[in-house]
């Protein structure tokens, strides 16, 4: 028993976790990732990783890696729904890489998790643990953190780090129950081969489409080998018990229907798409302090503490900038095994940069989806600022230092 306490466990083995696990295993922290699942797999299909998440992988020594997986886009483009029009641009590419010192990447969700649970399987301070559902948790302060699964098995550590999601049962023990918040947003993903994209829009490119109450991203995955594509629609799941049972008729029918009067040549983009899987999107209001970080020797990492509507392509994104806070923190002699205070330099890092994301998340989803007066300003200021419109570098050049003290 007496070393229980110097290690840490991880809830959730999905992307926040494994980065978790690896950040504090580079830190020489030992941990145990308690995956629910009775194999480790993700779901969905693409995401984007900007310079700031890209970083990081890099100083774990994933570069390689991520270079054999993803792809790396030479430009954002912004184009007008119904007409077509390109309304701005970002340069990407070599751009991104002068001006914020490292790449902007598109990858497959898969392909991100499966770099991340290679890197960890090879860590021996990391232990995985498949079938392993988060029943309660309890906190002594003076000791540790005493975890109970689902079947009545018992763990100690250290700290618990929450990294179970949306729905996460350690943000429940820590704040307790609040539902989560629906946005009236449905996402519409569908991933194809890059000879089924129609030829004008096979280009290296991330192509952001704009229209009213709705948008479509689409951008290249697996070194260019297949292309992502998602539909955001406002809309409310009909009255059904499963709608992952539906035909891929019904979805790209309801999808159709939605996006209206949309320019021929996305459309083509859209009736390429062979499958279809539908998703509510669901988030939580903005972090309003530390304390909904971190709590004690118990601390939420990725969407468990911050959900994001996906309109700043930042989700994965901040996860993995979490995990990284947490094992420069590890890495201090000056902390020695004091989880707690740990845990609040943590929270105190991250939870300003992670709420202001989320914040921007959702204005996007406004701005994205405006009509009238509103959509007439957006196009305006695009075409006037350009890519000091569409570029963020106080994000790009993070994950900022972690603090020092309180």
């Amino acid at each position: 028993m007496a070393g229980m306490n110097q290690h840490v466990i991880v809830a959730g083995g999905g992307i926040g976790g494994l980065a978790c696990a690896l950040a504090l295993a580079r830190a020489g922290v030992r941990s145990v990732v308690l995956e629910q699942a009775r194999a480790f797999a993700e779901v969905g299909a693409g995401l984007q990783l900007g310079p700031n998440a890209v970083r990081v992988l890099a100083e774990w020594g994933l570069m390689d890696n991520l270079l054999a997986c993803a792809a790396f886009p030479a430009a954002l483009r912004v184009r007008d729904a119904h007409d077509g029009r390109q309304l701005g641009q970002l340069r990407l590419g070599a751009m991104a890489l002068a001006r914020h010192g490292q790449h902007y990447a598109t990858l497959h969700r898969a392909d991100l998790h499966s770099l991340l649970l290679t890197a960890v399987q090879q860590r021996p301070e990391v232990q995985l643990r498949l079938g392993a559902r988060l029943s309660r948790c309890e906190e002594d302060a003076a000791s540790g953190v005493r975890v109970t699964l689902e079947g009545g098995d018992t763990l100690s550590a250290g700290a618990l780090i929450g990294c179970d999601g949306l729905w996460s049962r350690v943000r429940a023990q820590m704040l307790g129950e609040q539902p989560v918040r629906a946005t009236g947003h449905l996402a519409y993903r569908g991933l194809l081969r890059t000879t089924d994209v129609p030829p004008a829009l096979r280009g290296n490119l991330v192509t952001a489409w704009l229209g009213p109450r709705l948008h479509v991203v689409h951008y290249p995955v697996k070194q260019g080998e297949r292309f992502n594509l998602v539909a955001v629609v406002h809309g409310q799941l009909p009255s059904t018990d499963d709608p992952q049972a539906w035909t891929h008729a019904a979805h790209a029918t309801d999808l159709r229907r939605a996006l209206g009067p949309a320019c021929e040549e996305l459309m083509s983009m859209v009736n390429a798409v062979p499958d279809w899987t539908l998703w509510p999107l669901n988030d939580r209001p903005a972090l309003r302090g530390p304390h909904e970080q971190a709590q004690g020797r118990v601390a939420l990492l990725g969407d468990a503490a911050h959900p994001m509507r996906p309109y700043f392509a930042q989700g994965a994104a901040m996860a993995i900038e979490d995990a990284w806070t947490l094992g420069r923190l590890a890495q201090d002699p000056a902390a020695g095994d004091d989880w707690p205070a740990r845990l609040a330099l943590y929270a105190q890092t991250r939870w300003r940069r992670n709420a202001r994301v989320q914040q921007l998340s959702q204005r996007n989803g406004v701005v994205f989806h405006a009509s009238g007066l509103l959509r007439w300003g957006r196009n305006t200021a695009m075409a006037l600022l350009g890519e000091r419109l569409l570029d963020n570098t106080w994000l790009y050049e993070g994950p900022p230092e972690p603090r020092t003290s309180h």
